[in-house]
């Protein structure tokens, strides 16, 4: 771990939490050895990360305001800087040395194709960009560093935005001195945090789009960033989205639309990443690296607001986090359509499989090193080539409604355990196992729809190879292709004598009735379970109900007509029941 990942540890969680945090893993640790249950069952919870008093630009008074006003006919002009402030003005090239001890805001405006703004302070201090336009080819359209003595002590910068704004760079970045650091169009050592009620469009050709050598905060505004060399947006200590509209897009191999050495944290707002770029040799980290819409080297969380990533690239994923994901509320949805780079030395790609060689990036829409936690929201995962969602570690989910579609491997992967207590959970998989745990499998409750390929794949598979199996004590499940041989199934199983595809049927449980639809693919037998003796109905027509999974299930319709299927009980494995047949058609996506 690097210096600065242990100072980004130390960010995530606030002094004034920690003496608790210790506590609740003293506690945790004495609960672990009470019960003897297995360490990869448990999932770390991360603080509950909120917007602090301090970024919010209402709290700071600005003793003055200097005005920046750029020019296409000759030289850019500034007004209300005092002795203070030393101003260097080269065409539309602007530098200003403030050495004062108050908050200042520069207020930006005009337009010049080449030119730029940048700010020595060892103050916090904003900027309020009111319908200006920078363009420079040598470098950075903005660029706010540290006092002239230790630039790179940057400090806290507020963004206003105000009317309609565009920063571009060009490709090189001849206007740099050796000494300091200009890694983006926009670029800042301390913080940025961006508010107003305007837009800013940013264009990189050189470099990143918005780099904070700290930590980046989007509260409100429209900020839209292209980057055709670098990441989109990348804050060193953490990423911050609490509101406003966010679109990122990235092509060039390798970068990120959001990147991080912390973590990120999705409190609200509408975030959108687009990503084209493939895969490439990474020279500092000796490896094939492929893209990512957001790439956090701590852990990610999603509480709220909506974000949507479309990755095409080779090898590209979704999100991926060298540590846990949370996904509490919000809506999510991911698409990862790039194939698998290179061979993986021994897994074989076709039809997934592992991805064990260096020369290899499978394509993934969620992936995370540590363990994953879905405990409400709305998750839509679809992957072309490889997994949907893959934790090295445990995977829990307690409630949310999850939807995930593989066309090559699994739906769902964990490393370890796999738990699912509540919430609505849909997994497809067209040429692997629905939902696959390298650990046991525990299904204790929700509602549960899931499709494995055909034989020797299953909807469900625990690693029984391993030692391990699956554990069914509750909830509602509809299994197409079976559940893992030698499975512990407290709760009784039915299969059906046989399916068909692209049939919607009905599933009655006590009171509760749920109307599904096949697919056009899947293996045998199908199953279902639910906490009184189930009947189905095949080839029926419904009205009304909660719709789940975008239409591939309904809760509680209004059902007529059907035939029953008969059902006699299951004990594991995906022999017996009659294949899947008739249908056509492609299902109501």
């Amino acid at each position: 771990m690097t210096t600065d990942q242990k100072h980004t540890t130390t960010q995530a969680f606030p002094a004034m939490i920690r003496p608790t945090l210790k506590l609740a893993l003293l506690f945790g640790i004495l609960a672990l050895l009470a019960s003897g249950c297995q360490k990869d069952n448990i999932v770390e919870i991360d603080p509950i990360a909120t917007d602090t008093a301090d970024d919010d630009i209402a709290n700071t008074t600005f003793a003055q305001t200097v005005g920046i006003v750029f020019s296409t006919d000759g030289n850019a002009t500034v007004e209300g800087a005092t002795d203070d402030f030393s101003v260097t003005i080269n065409g539309n090239d602007v530098t200003i040395v403030y050495s004062g001890d108050e908050y200042v805001m520069y207020e930006l405006s005009g337009t010049t194709t080449d030119g730029y703004f940048k700010l020595y302070s060892s103050r916090k201090q904003g900027i309020t960009l009111n319908g200006t336009h920078i363009t420079n080819p040598n470098g950075a359209a903005i660029n706010v560093q540290g006092p002239q003595s230790d630039p790179n002590k940057g400090k806290r910068t507020f963004i206003k935005l105000t009317g309609n704004n565009y920063l571009a760079d060009g490709t090189s970045y001849t206007d740099t001195p050796s000494t300091e650091d200009e890694k983006a169009a926009m670029f800042g050592e301390g913080q940025f945090i961006f508010c107003g009620d305007g837009s800013l469009s940013v264009v990189a050709t050189g470099k990143n789009g918005i780099v904070s050598d700290d930590y980046l905060h989007f509260q409100s505004g429209s900020v839209d960033v292209t980057s055709s060399a670098g990441h989109g947006m990348r804050g060193q200590d953490y990423i911050l989205v609490s509101g406003g509209t966010l679109t990122v897009s990235t092509s060039a191999n390798m970068k990120k639309g959001l990147s991080t050495d912390g973590y990120v944290i999705i409190n609200g707002g509408l975030t959108t990443v687009n990503v084209a770029g493939g895969t490439a040799y990474d020279d500092e980290d000796g490896e094939y690296t492929g893209s990512a819409g957001i790439k956090a080297d701590s852990y990610f969380r999603m509480n709220d607001g909506f974000l949507t990533i479309i990755n095409t690239g080779t090898g590209g994923k979704g999100i991926s986090c060298d540590g846990n994901g949370y996904f509490g509320g919000g809506t999510v949805e991911i698409y990862a359509h790039g194939s698998n780079y290179g061979s993986n030395g021994g897994g074989g790609f076709p039809g997934g499989g592992n991805n064990n060689g260096t020369e290899s990036v499978a394509a993934k829409g969620i992936k995370c090193d540590g363990n994953l936690l879905f405990t409400g929201g709305q998750v839509t995962v679809n992957s072309s080539s490889h997994e949907a969602i893959e934790a090295k570690g445990s995977i829990t989910i307690t409630d949310g409604e999850i939807r995930d579609i593989s066309q090559a491997d699994d739906a769902i992967n964990s490393g370890s355990d796999f738990t699912i207590s509540g919430g609505y959970v849909y997994g497809y998989s067209a040429g692997n196992d629905g939902f696959d745990a390298n650990g046991n499998f525990y299904l204790k409750g929700g509602v549960v729809f899931v499709t494995g390929a055909t034989s020797p794949e299953v909807a469900i598979d625990a690693n029984t190879e391993g030692g391990y199996k699956l554990y069914l004590t509750g909830g509602t499940l509809i299994a197409i292709g079976g559940l893992e041989s030698g499975s512990s199934l407290s709760q009784s199983c039915y299969s059906a004598a046989s399916w068909s595809q692209n049939t919607y049927y009905a599933l009655t449980i006590g009171s509760k009735t749920y109307v599904f639809y096949t697919s056009s693919s899947g293996g045998t037998p199908l199953v279902v379970s639910g906490a009184s003796t189930p009947t189905l109905l095949s080839g029926v027509t419904y009205s009304g109900g909660t719709s789940h999974f975008a239409y591939w299930m309904f809760e509680d319709p209004t059902v007529s007509g059907g035939t029953s299927v008969s059902l006699s009980s299951y004990t594991g494995g995906n022999g017996g029941g009659g294949g899947p047949g008739g249908g056509g058609g492609h299902g109501p996506f």
